[in-house]
């Protein structure tokens, strides 16, 4: 009877054993669809181009909504023309970016200078659990003022949105780019 306890106790002792190993480091596996640009087909005072896989709605004053609806995301547009207020909105935009410094780890500034096109603006990148991920406004200081906003439509958790928010980033300095002002 003790052999079969001894040999039970061996078998289950070193026969039930395995090798415990560390799970390997994992990435998310996002894929994003190629960039290609469209011109913005909506009369305003401004074009550029925008995604092809964005959906643009149309707003009153001259406003719009960039929707990334794959993203569940979307860049606001609002368009002020200039009438001797453009120290007004400069600080109106620039309080609406440092509203989210009680969310938000870093507010990162970018200026954008094109003097050929006279467009002048400024891009906030906003890190942490903040409402807003970039904000930007351009102008060409005499007759227009744009403000866009990227906000997605969950709970900000910056770490999950991270690669989507260098995804439309990218869109966004296009937008930037290629900002025209129609005359």
């Amino acid at each position: 009877m003790r052999r079969v306890f001894i040999l039970l106790f061996l078998i289950i002792f070193f026969g039930c054993k395995k090798d415990i190993l560390p799970k390997p480091k994992a990435y998310l596996s996002l894929t994003y669809p190629e960039k290609t640009y469209e011109s913005l087909k909506i009369s305003r005072p401004y074009s550029f181009k925008v995604s092809k896989t964005a959906t643009i709605i149309n707003k009153k004053n001259n406003w719009l909504s960039i929707k990334y609806p794959e993203l569940k995301a979307s860049i606001d547009i609002t368009y002020r023309p200039l009438k001797n207020n453009i120290r007004e909105l400069l600080t109106e935009a620039e309080k609406l970016v440092f509203k989210h410094t009680a969310k938000a780890d870093r507010i990162i500034p970018q200026d954008f200078i094109n003097k050929e096109k006279r467009v002048f603006g400024s891009i906030y990148e906003i890190t942490g659990n903040a409402a807003s991920q970039i904000q930007f406004h351009v102008t060409d200081s005499t007759n227009n003022f744009i403000k866009g906003s990227l906000y997605f439509y969950a709970k900000p958790n910056y770490d999950s949105i991270l690669p989507a928010v260098n995804y439309i980033k990218e869109d966004i300095l296009h937008l930037i780019e290629t900002l025209k002002w129609q005359h």
